[in-house]
Parts: structure tokens; C-alpha cells; sequence
């Protein structure tokens, strides 16, 4: 499975942006991941295979949300109020499990990333 993440860009605080990525076939598990500059990689948020399954970083609860088209083969995030502390790049992945994971090393694919620059 390949996987395209794409939607990032520079934003104030306090806006929103919503990543998207494409992938050319069929996933199931599906997270975002991001690497702030200096920083190690972390789990932001996954959803299961169905989509009725969520998990969050407590960083990003109530702010963020994933979600996912089937029909396109596409998994999204939605960004809101947006932190400066929120500058990364954010990864896809896909694993070959139905349900939710936050551990990157239970992921098979991996995407290119998008930077988000979140801007005071």
C-alpha cells in the first residue's frame, strides 16, 4: 500500500487545516503520526478499519478529529485551534490490523509527510 499525505501549509494560531491522505488500495487501521523539529515522532490520532474506532493523543483531544471515505480510500484530519506546538510534519500509516494502534512500530506503511507551521 502507498500512502500520500497532503493538506498541510503554514496557519495561524487558532485556525484550522484538515490533512488528507490517499491511499492505492485497500487499509485498515489507519493513524497520524507528527515530528516537530528536535523531537521524536509521536501518535497523534488512528481510527479502525470501519472508521467506528478512534483514538487521540491527549494533546490533540477535542481539537482534532480523524476520520475516513472508504470509497476513496482516504483518511483525514481535521485540525482545530491549532497551537503553535502543533508545527510538525504529520505522517499516515497504515497497518494490517482492523483496529487502532498508537505505537508506530505496529504500523507496515508509512507516507511521505505534510509540514504544518502553525504560526502565532
Amino acid at each position: 500500500v502507498q500512502l500520500q499525505a497532503f493538506g498541510g501549509g503554514l496557519v495561524r494560531a487558532g485556525g484550522s487545516l484538515r490533512l488528507s491522505c490517499a491511499a492505492s488500495g485497500r487499509t485498515f487501521g489507519m493513524g497520524w503520526f507528527r515530528q516537530a523539529p528536535g523531537k521524536e515522532r509521536e501518535f497523534v490520532s488512528a481510527v479502525s478499519w470501519n472508521g467506528d474506532r478512534t483514538r487521540y493523543a491527549d494533546s490533540v483531544k477535542g481539537r482534532f478529529t480523524i476520520s475516513r471515505d472508504n470509497g476513496k480510500n482516504t483518511v483525514y484530519l481535521q485540525m482545530n485551534s491549532l497551537k503553535r506546538e502543533d508545527t510538525a510534519v504529520y505522517y499516515c500509516a497504515s497497518r494490517r490490523a482492523w483496529l487502532t494502534a498508537s505505537n508506530e512500530n505496529e504500523y507496515h506503511y508509512w507516507g511521505q509527510g505534510t509540514e504544518v507551521t502553525v504560526s502565532s
